[in-house]
């Protein structure tokens, strides 16, 4: 099984709070993460990625409870929700109507939220570990194609970040993203 080799947890959880960003693993390529609700530490995301926060950023977690709080879910149909859930862990990203309490800097200018419960055993044990959903987006500056290699990685982004031991998933492409209200699937198969 994959896991964090270090720093412990108890360092990793102070790096969290202390709004740290991390590379880490996913199921395709290498991801940026931090602190949902931590906008200095998003900020810093997106300068490291030079991209705009317009856009916003997709959150993983390691189960639906630690997304909830983001989700508007009276406004998605029981049928699709159990959609949702049924596909969860696992990679399909849902665009899902955001919860007033959403921050802005997660949704950037869209009344959605993108989320993932994953799969992956690296943003598992971290989203175990912290005890919340991660901010998730691709290992790249704007523009570019996704990292997949570790030492393009540390070459890319250098000491500006703390770098989670793991493998990536296997996967080719993104995930595939689905629109929770319409059905529709934006991205993928």
């Amino acid at each position: 099984m994959t896991s964090i080799h270090s720093p412990t947890s108890s360092k990793l959880q102070h790096y969290f709070l202390e709004g740290k960003v991390f590379a880490y693993p996913t199921e395709a390529v290498f991801g940026l993460g931090c602190d949902p609700m931590n906008r200095q530490a998003l900020e810093r995301i997106l300068q490291l990625k030079q991209r705009p926060m317009e856009k916003g950023v997709i959150l993983v977690a390691d189960c639906w409870e630690r997304v909830t709080k983001f989700v508007d879910v009276k406004q998605i149909s029981e049928t699709t929700l159990a959609d949702v859930k049924i596909s969860w862990p696992g990679f399909i990203t849902w665009l899902m109507p955001k919860s007033s309490t959403t921050p802005e800097w997660i949704s950037g200018d869209s009344e959605l939220i993108a989320i993932r419960v994953s799969a992956h055993p690296v943003i598992q044990q971290l989203c175990k570990t912290l005890n919340s959903a991660l901010v998730s987006t691709s290992a790249n500056l704007s523009g570019q194609s996704a990292i997949k290699d570790r030492a393009i990685l540390e070459q890319v982004f250098a000491k500006n970040v703390l770098y989670i031991t793991g493998d990536l998933g296997g996967e080719l492409n993104a995930s595939e993203i689905r629109h929770a209200l319409t059905g529709k699937i934006i991205r993928g198969n």
